[in-house]
């Protein structure tokens, strides 16, 4: 299976969540499903890796109250 390319954003890099960002069991302090990140709400990327199979890009995000969250390149935008 072929990933998506190279990484389209950058460490440092100031973006906007593009949709609503919603738990899939990552916090396990929060409910599944619960509202993470709104559309809209600026972040800054802390840290770009890939998964392994897939080699997709993988952004960690940090938006506002210190909350990192892994984003898929469509799901974040630039400022």
């Amino acid at each position: 299976m072929n990933g998506s390319g190279p990484a389209k954003f950058e460490w440092g890099q100031r973006v906007r969540a593009t949709a609503d960002l919603f738990n899939d069991g990552s916090f396990p302090d929060q409910p599944t499903d619960a509202l993470l990140v709104r559309a809209g709400d600026p972040g800054e990327i802390v840290q770009v890796g890939s998964h392994v199979e897939t080699e997709t890009p993988i952004y960690l995000v940090e938006f506002g109250e210190r909350r990192v969250v892994g984003c898929l390149a469509d799901e974040i935008a630039p400022v």
